[in-house]
């Protein structure tokens, strides 16, 4: 075993295929062939004396020697990238924290966290990249990222069964909602009675990495009518706006909904609930990643729910 010539080259790949999941993700996402990705994991793997990766039919997971070289690969590569920065003429960062989150984040609790440490924290800078669970729990895991914003549904099952397990701290439990026409018969009340949602028009998505659908009323006792499916949840709340169908939504998007939609609770049989989740590793946390944590937890408290202001119209 000599690591001492494992090449730069190598490293990247290697985090690469531990954060993309498989060795197709990992070529298409650095531009190589995939038969190159096979060779360096193959010489970084002879140079570790050990495997590194474990093959999997639903693609690749770390050993615990794959987890000791992802460790300090990360440190090493991150190294090498604020070297090039600096001798660029480029100053190095202080202090920067690297945040997964989910897409719907993205509308209104990660920008109001990013603007919040702006002001509090100028000189600590964020590095954020939105993702499905599945990704960003590889990603920490990987070593790629310090924090990721998770969201959870009932059962409230973790976000992967590897060891050691994440500290995940939940930021906010709260109901979910129905997204409807504003000149939809259901759009008149204050609330919809989860009777009234039979025979409804969805415009749903698959969940990344599950067999579940996100835009249809959990518990349905109906198949759903799944009228338009989008991954994208501002095109499901836009097709909502043009009278498509309906879509469910947490209470923090409210703000972000285009003219033309209500936002209403559901009456009736058991509430849904949704919780946001921050993951990380089990080590001791930074000062920078402890204050950002903060600061999205404070965005989380101070996010909208549709029963503190009128819903939109």
């Amino acid at each position: 075993m000599d690591f001492t010539h494992v090449s730069l080259t190598a490293l990247r790949v290697f985090r690469a295929v531990a954060e993309q999941g498989t060795f197709t993700a990992a070529a298409a996402s650095l531009g190589y062939t995939q038969s190159a990705v096979s060779r360096q994991i193959a010489a970084i793997e002879r140079a570790a004396g050990a495997e590194l990766l474990e093959r999997r039919r639903d693609g690749v997971r770390l050993t615990s020697a794959g987890r000791i070289v992802m460790r300090r690969a990360t440190v090493v590569l991150d190294e090498i990238d604020a070297t090039a920065r600096e001798l660029s003429g480029l100053p190095t960062k202080a202090a920067t924290v690297r945040l997964g989150w989910f897409p719907s984040a993205g509308a209104v609790l990660l920008p109001r966290a990013l603007a919040a440490l702006r002001r509090s924290d100028p000189d600590l800078h964020v590095v954020s990249r939105e993702g499905g669970t599945p990704a960003l729990v590889r990603a920490l895991r990987a070593g790629s990222l310090d924090l990721a914003l998770l969201a959870s549904a009932p059962p409230f099952r973790p976000p992967d069964t590897e060891s050691p397990p994440l500290v995940l701290r939940t930021l906010t439990e709260r109901p979910l909602y129905l997204a409807v026409p504003a000149m939809h018969p259901l759009a008149r009340g204050d609330y919809v009675d989860v009777a009234d949602l039979r025979g409804q028009r969805w415009i749903a998505s698959i969940s990344s990495g599950e067999d579940r659908l996100m835009g249809v009323w959990p518990g349905l006792d109906e198949r759903p009518e799944i009228v338009h499916t989008a991954r994208d949840w501002l095109a499901k709340l836009q097709l909502v706006a043009a009278g498509c169908g309906l879509t469910t939504v947490t209470g923090s998007l409210a703000p972000a909904v285009p003219p033309g939609v209500r936002v209403l609770p559901v009456r009736g049989g058991p509430q849904e609930q949704r919780r946001l989740l921050l993951a990380r590793l089990p080590h001791p946390p930074s000062e920078a990643v402890t204050r950002v944590g903060a600061a999205l937890r404070l965005a989380a408290l101070d996010s909208y729910t549709p029963g503190a202001t009128p819903a939109q119209e």
